[in-house]
């Protein structure tokens, strides 16, 4: 690909990333000429908690798999970011170590944004800063939400809150959704054990609120919903 059109491209896709969004066209070029990209297959890292944290990256094609694992061994979920979304923004900005790990779910590919380009380029523009804040936070007061979910509130609530949460970014509110998710992944998302959303699932299955087969669905019932909007708020 001819240098002009690969910086166009990748301007492009920096125009997709919600964080880069409102820059104008010559900024986004500008940043496209300090970036450069990089592929993984599914199932590779992306990088590894306790890394080195020298660059940010904006998911051009994929998703990734954020998650933390336990001083007991076991591993929590945090998110499945898609096309969009950015990762390693607290380490490029603090210099520290990666504070998660970070796995392609799909084939993806990145443009990475290195510590000592980006830094300078958000000294320049405000704004930018102002809408990483923005994002920072948002990510923070889910996090928070989690934490104290697992905390202190029961397995139903929090199964329930996934469930939706996962639905909600893939499907219309008003209609059944379906989701391929493990149980066991679902277990590391609620901070519970598989046996124990096994349980749960079960139980909503002979209530009429899921369908266990192929997959999770919404049922299309209003006492359904108003179920599993109940388990979600109940300890809110």
């Amino acid at each position: 690909m001819p240098a002009d059109s690969k910086l166009l491209t990748d301007a492009q896709a920096l125009k997709r990333c919600a964080l880069f969004s409102d820059l104008d066209d010559d900024d986004r070029r500008l940043l496209a000429q300090r970036s450069h990209r990089r592929q993984f297959r599914a199932g590779d890292y992306v990088c590894s908690f306790g890394d080195p944290g020298q660059s940010m990256m904006a998911i051009i094609t994929g998703t990734i798999r954020i998650s933390r694992p336990t001083s007991k061994g076991k591993v929590v979920i945090l998110a499945d970011l898609p096309a969009g979304e950015f990762i390693g923004d607290m380490a490029v900005l603090d210099g520290r170590e990666r504070s998660a790990d970070c796995v392609a779910l799909t084939n993806v590919e990145l443009l990475v944004l290195d510590r000592r380009e980006l830094l300078p380029f958000l000294e320049e523009h405000p704004r930018l800063c102002l809408a990483l804040l923005k994002i920072l936070c948002a990510r923070l007061r889910l996090a928070d939400e989690r934490m104290a979910d697992i905390g202190f509130v029961d397995l139903p609530a929090r199964l329930a809150k996934t469930l939706l949460r996962q639905g909600t970014s893939r499907a219309d509110h008003s209609r059944p959704f379906k989701l391929s998710i493990s149980q066991t992944v679902l277990a590391e998302m609620t901070g519970a054990t598989r046996e124990s959303v096994n349980r749960q699932l079960r139980e909503w299955q002979r209530r009429g609120v899921v369908d266990l087969k192929g997959g999770w669905r919404r049922a299309r019932t209003p006492r359904s919903r108003e179920t599993f909007a109940l388990a979600r708020t109940r300890h809110s």
